[in-house]
This record gives C-alpha cells, structure tokens and sequence, in this order.
C-alpha cells in the first residue's frame, strides 16, 4: 500500500467578488445599504492524493484553480470545506521575493526568510555557505534585495526553501524565471528530492517540464478536477482539450 504525502479531501474555496462595495463605515451609513457581492468558488469539491516520494504537477488554463489549490496547499488559504492534510514538513516558494524585506540585504534575508520557514539561526548558519552557492547570488549577497532581478529573488528564495529539509516541497511557476542553467539544477535537486523519499507539488503550464519531471498530475478546469493519473496521459487528455476546434 503506497503511503500519501498530501491528502485532499473534499476541499472547495470561494472568494468574494463586490460589484459595489462600502469603504468604509461612514460610507456604508450614508449610502443606507450594504455592499453587493457574490461569491465565486474558485475549487470546488477537490479530492486527490499525492504518494510520498512523487514529483507531482498540477495542470490547467488559466483560471483553473491551480494557484488558489496551491495557496491552500502551503495552508497561505484556509478552505471553506475539506481539509488537507500533510505527512512531515511543508516548505512553499510561490511568488518572487516572498517571504523577502527589499530593504535588507541578501545575507539578511536569508536568516529572515528561514526563520519564517521555521529555521533556527544556528541551522541557517550552518547551511549559510551551501544557500549562497546553490543561488548563485554571491557577489551581491550584501546588498539589498530591491536591486535584485526576479531571477536572483526565484534562484535565493529557492535556495533558501530547499535548505529548509522539508518532506514536502511546493512551488508555483516562479521558476519559469530562472534560466536554462538554474532550471536543470532546480530539476536535479528535485531528482534528488525523490531519492530521498522527499515529494515536490508544483504549477507550471510547460507541459514539457511537467511530463519530464512529474510521476503524476491533477488536471483542473474552473475549480474542478477533471482528472487525477500517471503524468503522460493525463497530460495528453489536457493538450487535447484545448486544441483549437
């Protein structure tokens, strides 16, 4: 019997759209009325499981749902209904300079961003020298992170993720950033990720990636899951589904 990384059960999420909305209290007392929304589900009714050990991909069109899956993966969203739930210890990288003060300088950064990632000061001491080389940001280590391109941000955030240990690795298209150099050591380090026994979730809409390095793939289209399988087929199934007819 496979053991599961990540189990989703059942998770739907919604946000709330206002076409008119009160800014504030004095705003809503003058106007006499309240604020006119409707809620949007953005997953709906979401059940898959991603096996420890795996490269898993999540696919689909823009608007999908696979961000919003995502966020509520790296538990940045709190679902309204199901649950998640996880096996050892989650690190997420799904934008460029999260968890990053532009004001502070790489070094400093980096002792800030693994602490918010759970960290102690000693353990990201200990592996300062290896985030540093892996990022390839060295020469600029000490200066701010607001003069960095967002390819140094992806490759340092990264950097800093994976020095975290976790059982679980989650990461959004912010390595498409990254060069051809930087991807195929990010690719290398996922190969290495499962040798370890270590699973990586991540979003990307390079099908040719996903196919190369994903065991498996959950294919969403507006907030519901079409289809959950081995990467290649799956994969298949989705590419033909938005060819022009």
């Amino acid at each position: 019997m496979s053991i599961h990384a990540v189990s989703v059960n059942s998770v739907s999420k919604k946000f709330r759209l206002y076409h008119e909305r009160n800014q504030s209290l004095k705003s809503a007392v003058l106007r006499r009325r309240r604020s006119v929304h409707e809620d949007f589900w953005a997953l709906q009714d979401i059940s898959f499981e991603v096996p420890e050990g795996s490269t898993f991909g999540l696919i689909g069109s823009n608007g999908s749902g696979k961000s919003t899956l995502l966020k509520c993966l790296a538990r940045i969203y709190t679902p309204e209904l199901g649950s998640i739930t996880y096996k050892g210890r989650i690190a997420a990288l799904l934008e460029v300079g999260s968890g990053f003060h532009p004001e502070l300088s790489g070094r400093e950064n980096i002792f800030l961003n693994g602490s918010i990632l759970g960290m102690s000061r000693k353990e990201i001491t200990r592996k300062f020298d290896e985030i540093v080389d892996f990022s390839g940001v060295e020469a600029f280590i000490d200066q701010p992170v607001k003069n960095y391109s967002s390819g140094m941000y992806v490759r340092l955030g990264f950097s800093v993720a994976i020095n975290v240990a976790p059982d679980i690795l989650v990461v959004d298209e912010v390595l498409a950033v990254g060069d051809a150099e930087f991807q195929d050591r990010c690719k290398q380090k996922f190969v290495q990720f499962r040798e370890e026994g270590k699973t990586v979730i991540l979003v990307s809409h390079a099908m040719d990636m996903v196919q190369d390095m994903c065991d498996q793939v959950a294919w969403l289209s507006h907030g519901k899951l079409v289809a959950t399988g081995e990467a290649r087929p799956t994969i298949a199934s989705y590419l033909k589904s938005v060819e022009p007819q």
